[in-house]
C-alpha cells in the first residue's frame, strides 16, 4: 500500500469549494448526531519561542463514507520576521478507519484555510438573510481569501467590502477578485454594514461594535482560536441570535471566551450550536432575527472531512507524490 504526499498546491487543486462546503456540513451533522469523536484540542505552550503547538484528532461517520485523521499545527506570531515562515503551519495525517493505514500526509495550512471558509459558508447559508448579496471582510489576511469563495457558493454575493489596517493587503485582495466582484477598501463600519460579516482577524480587544453592523447582518467570528482572542463587542454578542461550533472549544477559546470567563455572557445567552442547526433540531434565521453571530474554533472533523474530500480526489486524479510509508 502506498500513501500520498500532497503538498499545498495539490490540496488546492483536488478542494472543490462546493463540495467542500457539502462535506463540513455533513461532519456538523453527524458530530450533533453523535457518529463522531473528537477528543478535546490539546496545547503545548511554548512561551520561550512565542509559540504553540495544537493536536486535533477526529473520526467521523455519514451516510456514505466515514474517515478518520489528526492535524498538527502550531501558532508562532514571530515567524514571518525571524524565519520568513507562515504564523500558522499544518501538517494532516489522514487514515483508513477500518484499518488504520496512513492514506495521506497533506498541507494542514491550506487545508485549514478552505474548511475555515466552508464553516463560515454553512453557517452563512443557515443564519444569514437568503437575499443577502454584500460581504464584508475584516482582516485581509490569507483567510479572507477562502471566506468569500465559500461564501459566495451560498449567498449571490455581488458587493464586498474588506477592511484591514495594512492598505497593501487590502490592494491585493481588491486585486485578486477585482474581476469577479464589485470589490473595494473600506472601514469597519462599512464592512460590518454589509448582509454578511467575516471578521478574521488574532485581536485581543474588540474591534466590532453595536454601530458598527447593519439591522440584520450575521456576523462569522472566525478569528477567536486562543484564549484571550475577541474581536466583537460584548454588547454585540448579548444583543444577537449567537450560535456557536463546539461548547467546550467556544468557552475555552472561541469569540465568547473573554467575556464567558467574566461572567458577563452566559449559557442562557448561547442559542445552540450549528450543528442543531443543520440537523433540523434548531431553526436556522427567521423572520424576526436581528443580528445572528456564528462563533467559529475550528473543529478537528472539519479537517478530516476537507481531507476525505482532498484524498478522493487526488487519488482519482493520481495527483500528488505516492510513496510506501511503512514499506508495506
Amino acid at each position: 500500500m502506498e500513501t500520498l504526499l500532497l503538498a499545498n498546491e495539490d490540496v488546492d487543486a483536488n478542494t472543490p469549494m462546493a463540495e467542500l462546503v457539502a462535506a463540513i456540513r455533513d461532519a456538523f451533522v453527524a458530530y450533533e448526531r453523535g457518529n463522531a469523536q473528537m477528543p478535546a484540542k490539546s496545547y503545548i505552550d511554548l512561551p520561550q519561542y512565542n509559540g504553540d503547538f495544537r493536536s486535533m484528532p477526529a473520526y467521523l461517520s455519514t451516510d456514505e463514507w466515514d474517515a478518520a485523521g489528526i492535524k498538527w499545527v502550531n501558532v508562532h506570531p514571530d515567524n514571518p520576521d525571524s524565519f520568513d515562515l507562515p504564523t500558522v503551519m499544518g501538517t494532516m495525517i489522514y487514515s483508513d478507519p477500518e484499518n488504520a493505514y496512513p492514506l495521506a500526509i497533506m498541507d494542514g495550512t491550506e487545508l485549514t484555510m478552505k474548511r475555515t471558509g466552508a464553516a463560515a459558508a454553512v453557517a452563512t447559508d443557515a443564519l444569514a438573510v437568503e437575499d443577502a448579496t454584500s460581504l464584508g471582510i475584516v482582516g485581509a489576511g490569507v483567510q479572507s481569501y477562502t471566506q468569500l469563495e465559500a461564501i459566495s457558493e451560498v449567498r449571490d454575493i455581488t458587493e464586498v467590502v474588506v477592511s484591514d489596517l495594512r492598505e497593501e493587503r487590502v490592494e491585493r485582495f481588491v486585486a485578486r477578485f477585482g474581476d469577479e466582484f464589485d470589490v473595494r477598501g473600506g472601514t469597519i463600519s462599512e464592512a460590518g454594514h454589509c448582509d454578511v460579516l467575516s471578521t478574521v482577524t488574532p485581536v485581543e480587544d474588540p474591534i466590532v461594535g453595536p454601530r458598527d453592523l447593519g439591522p440584520h447582518t450575521h456576523v462569522n467570528a472566525m478569528g477567536a482560536d486562543a484564549a484571550g482572542k475577541h474581536e466583537l463587542a460584548d454588547e454585540v454578542l448579548l444583543a444577537a441570535t449567537l450560535v456557536i461550533d463546539d461548547y467546550a472549544q467556544t468557552t475555552h477559546s472561541g469569540e465568547i471566551n473573554v467575556p464567558w470567563s467574566a461572567g458577563t455572557l452566559g449559557d442562557d445567552d448561547i442559542y445552540g450550536e450549528i450543528g442543531e442547526i443543520v440537523a433540523g433540531e434548531k431553526t436556522g434565521r427567521t423572520a424576526a432575527d436581528d443580528v445572528t453571530v456564528f462563533d467559529s474554533t475550528g473543529l478537528a472533523i472539519q479537517d478530516v472531512a476537507a481531507a476525505h474530500v482532498v484524498y478522493a480526489h487526488a487519488s482519482e486524479r493520481e495527483n500528488g507524490t505516492a510513496f510506501g510509508l511503512l514499506g508495506v
